[in-house]
């Protein structure tokens, strides 16, 4: 993670000297992510795969050659997306090497930009969440960076980030890429554009019957409210299910599905992530685009891989919208054969509608991947789409050969 580690007390606070934050006119808010920490165990690598299959450009760096003697991070950014990819650089096992040797290259630190830091901090402590960081001040030529980091489920954490009196390319300690290390990869201006904007969600898997507790933690220590849920009578296949609940603050800018599997026929596939995970992470993020369309294609052009979806869906969806267009005020305006060539998914209400596309895991381990979708009006997240998303994941597990008995 970005924000030093440190084991810290709770600075002598309790629930009752602490009071809400989320209340009055000059009451904090989550504008956004800030960042995703990746621990991974090639940094270089991981950043460069980003760069080259999703779009992403190399904006900054810290290592050996900035000073930093332990751990190097390369940064990487597309739109408000911001990614680091963190290795350890001695040969000794530390905290983060016994991570990785666990459950693989993973979400580490889902990063919150917030107007007070502080009191966001002080209030999440109090409230029982265990401090990682206390608010501390990072400094450099370009100004100032307030940051505090505390646990959430698994091993992942939440950093909360001030950036408003600072002007760098990243954070302080970092230094552009192309003056740290001279990084001038062509690929990056060559390929065509993927269009990705800003980060639309990010959802953590928790073992079965623990997703409630997940959900009450951000409830309790952030403030965050549920938003949206469904369960395994609504969200189901033929061989299994899932429950989800999504988490978002106050103002409904950040948004954090939480999911856990529930009694099927089969091992549904957040059993599966939960068994190669070795417990609760970071299942997949959600990147927003305004084109997902030209976002697919371009993706697909530079060797992204997806999963298909069976004809059968887009033939029953045609059926649908033949009368669903006729009656919106916000008719699905898309191709449906392009569509169908690109394998994306259409969910739709009286609000409007929503066009969604996953990747396959972006590892060797079935744990991680990416989610494209394009919003138009809808503020849903596909159930509409689960059965036929999950059959197609559940043709992923067979081939891994994850499709198995309860």
């Amino acid at each position: 993670m970005v924000a030093p580690s440190a084991t810290l007390t709770n600075d002598n606070h309790t629930i009752n000297d602490i009071q809400n934050p989320y209340a009055g006119t000059d009451a904090p808010r989550f504008t956004g992510f800030d960042h995703v920490t990746f621990t991974v165990t090639n940094a270089k690598q991981a950043a460069s795969y980003y760069t080259t299959r999703f779009g992403f450009k190399h904006i900054a760096y810290r290592g050996l050659e900035t000073g930093s003697r332990d751990i190097v991070s390369h940064v990487v950014k597309q739109g408000r997306i911001c990614f680091v990819f963190q290795s350890a650089l001695q040969p000794v096992e530390s905290e983060m090497t016994k991570e990785i040797a666990r459950r693989g290259d993973a979400v580490k630190d889902v990063a919150f930009t917030v107007t007070d830091v502080r009191r966001v901090y002080d209030y999440a402590v109090a409230r029982g969440a265990r401090p990682i960081s206390k608010p501390t001040e990072h400094k450099d030529e370009f100004g100032t960076v307030l940051m505090a980091t505390v646990s959430t489920y698994g091993d992942v954490v939440h950093t909360f980030v001030d950036r408003s009196n600072y002007t760098g390319t990243f954070l302080p300690g970092f230094k552009d890429s192309k003056e740290a290390i001279n990084h001038d990869d062509p690929l990056e201006t060559t390929l065509p554009a993927t269009v990705l904007d800003y980060i639309d969600h990010i959802v953590g898997n928790q073992p079965d019957n623990e997703m409630t507790s997940a959900c009450d933690w951000y409830e309790k220590c952030l403030g965050f409210h549920r938003f949206w849920s469904v369960d395994d009578s609504q969200i189901h296949s033929e061989y299994s299910s899932l429950r989800s609940i999504v988490m978002s603050d106050p103002s409904d800018v950040v948004k954090m599905p939480i999911n856990e599997p529930a009694e099927g026929r089969k091992k549904s596939q957040i059993q599966e992530f939960v068994d190669f995970y070795g417990g609760p992470g970071v299942q997949h993020m959600a990147l927003n685009t305004r084109d997902i369309i030209k976002a697919v294609s371009n993706l697909r052009a530079r060797g992204c891989e997806f999963l298909s979806i069976n004809n059968t869906y887009y033939d029953s969806l045609r059926a649908r919208l033949a009368h669903h267009n006729k009656i919106s005020s916000r008719p699905i305006k898309e191709d449906i054969d392009i569509l169908q060539k690109l394998n994306i998914l259409v969910d739709y209400d009286e609000q409007g509608y929503l066009l969604q596309i996953f990747t396959k895991p972006v590892e060797d381990r079935p744990t991680l991947f990416l989610e494209i979708i394009q919003r138009e009006g809808h503020e849903g997240f596909g159930a509409g789409n689960f059965k036929s998303l999950f059959e197609s994941l559940e043709r992923e597990q067979e081939l891994r050969g994850n499709l198995t008995d309860m």
